[in-house]
This record gives structure tokens, sequence and C-alpha cells, in this order.
């Protein structure tokens, strides 16, 4: 057995076919059959059975696979080690992204590691802060982008900037031709929001209760494209930072109002995991952002 075989192995599996795999490959099939074979004469059992569009995983296969993913996983990992000790920055660097800055600052950040670090490869997940937040601490992230309200950063963030936060509703509705709503005009207003626990329901919540009203939440939803959704519908109103809704307030399709009294500023931070030390590669990209998100907030148009 070596590493060779368990790739196509998992190959395989991925396309669900010996032919398909080794057109994949750039092979015969036959050698193909003979790795899987090789394999199978190893082990001493069945690892696929077939059917009439390909190959499934036998039983035996189905109890197998987690472990030959696990030393394939383990593999390109040696091998990403051994690039970042030589001192050429390489292999995956995992991010949490905010949904509002994810469109621009991904597109932007590839297009810097490929001018720059080609053999960086970018994992971007988007979330909102509390999802980042746990993803950071199992290290499952690397680094994340995230919201801060209130007392600002946590230990160990750095803030990149602040934004405002915004009321979004349609064109027409009475409230998209004023610069700013009040805090207190948001009662009884229908609104979309993420669910709790999260940041903004927090700070909403807590400037709800000083000020003696309450907020009507008619729908949570995790989507930022949801929301915006929902919002451009009429039927309810949603709270964003101005990236979030740039292009379709430019375009016309939404109208976002700032809240005021009290604004709510929102801290761009960005964090990093203490599950594990940050790779060359992870340096690199934790340096680069330092400077995009900055450019993109100031780009925005709409500072706080």
């Amino acid at each position: 057995m070596n590493i060779r075989q368990l790739e196509t192995l998992a190959l395989v599996i991925e396309v669900g076919s010996l032919s398909r795999a080794a057109k994949s490959l750039g092979v015969a099939q036959s050698l193909v059959s003979r790795t899987i074979g090789q394999l199978e004469s190893e082990w001493g059992d069945r690892l696929f059975d077939r059917t009439g569009r390909g190959v499934v995983l036998s039983e035996f296969g189905r109890r197998i696979y987690p472990h030959v993913q696990l030393l394939l996983a383990q593999s390109a990992r040696l091998q990403d080690e051994v690039k970042d000790a030589a001192g050429v920055p390489s292999g995956v660097v995992r991010i949490g992204m905010l949904p509002s800055m994810g469109r621009r600052l991904v597109a932007a950040l590839f297009e810097d590691m490929r001018a720059g670090a080609p053999g960086v490869r970018l994992h971007v997940a988007e979330g909102f802060s509390g999802q980042l937040d746990e993803h950071l601490a199992s290290g499952r992230l690397d680094m994340a982008v995230i919201n801060r309200y209130g007392h600002g950063p946590r230990q160990d963030e750095d803030v990149l900037g602040q934004v405002g936060t915004y009321l979004v509703c349609t064109t027409t509705h009475p409230l998209a031709r004023r610069p700013t709503v009040l805090f207190r005009e948001l009662a009884g207003l229908p609104l979309v929001l993420p669910p709790a626990p999260n940041g903004l329901r927090s700070i909403l919540d807590q400037h709800g209760r000083q000020q003696g009203i309450s907020l009507d939440v008619v729908l949570e939803v995790e989507s930022m494209a949801t929301m915006k959704e929902v919002a451009s519908g009429g039927h309810a109103m949603t709270i964003l930072p101005f990236l979030g809704v740039e292009q379709e307030v430019r375009s016309g399709q939404l109208a976002a109002v700032e809240i005021v009294e009290p604004r709510l500023p929102r801290s761009i931070t960005i964090g990093v995991t203490r599950h594990h030390p940050l790779s060359r590669a992870s340096r690199l990209v934790l340096s680069r952002l330092h400077e995009l998100v900055p450019a993109l907030l100031q780009s925005s148009g709409a500072p706080i």
C-alpha cells in the first residue's frame, strides 16, 4: 500500500467509476483496476460493488474509507509542512469571512495570492461572528474576519476598521428618503434578523431595553442573502452594514438608512486560532488581510 494507490482509491470513490477515474488520471482503465485489485488483495476483502452506472463502496469499503481519508489528509499536511519549513509559502489556509465582506474580499485576496504566492490555497467559510468564533476555537479555521460590538475586540484580535449599522428597506418605503433613522423608531417595524446568540441581536436587545422598546423580529435566518431577499420583497426590513448591501443600494434595489441615537458601530477585527501555530502561508495571508480589509472598508463609501 502506498499514497498513490490511496489517492487512486479516493478518486474512484469520488467519481463512482473506474473508467472515469482512469480518464481523469490520464491512464488506462486496466491500471486503475489493477491498483484497486492490489489493495483488495492486500486487505483481504472487496472494496466496491458494481452497479449499472459504475461502482459504489462495499460494506468493507465504507468501514475503511474514513481511515484512508485521514491518511491522505496527513500526507497532504506533511507535504505542506515540508514546503513551509523550506521557506516556500504553500498549503491550505482556512479563513472565516463575514457574508457582508465575502464577495469583494475573497476575490481581492485570491488575486493577490495567485500573483504573489501561487502555492497557497485558500479555503473560505462564510458565517456570522458566533459561528466563526466556534470554528476558530476548534481549529477548523486558521483566522477569521469578525464583527465586534460594544466593548471592542477580544484579546489577540486586531481592529481593521469600523463601519456603521443600517436599516435596510425597499426604496419606496417612507424611511428610504431619510439619511438616518432613530433607534427608537425601529419599534414596531417588521425585522428579519439572524437568530440569537448573535452579536447584533445582543446589542439591539441591549439598546431596546435601555430605551424601553421592543423589536418586532418576524423572521430569523442565518443567511445574509435571504435577509436581503426578504427585505427586497417589502414585507420586512433588515439591519446590516452598508458593505453588505452596497451593490443593491447603488443599483436602486434597496435603500440603507443609518441607525442613530445611538449609532451602532461595528469594529471589524481579525482573529487567529489558538488551536495550532500558523504556518508560513497563514502568516502571509494574515498580513495581506491587514492591508486588504481596511482598503475595502474605505472604498465602500459609507464610513462610520
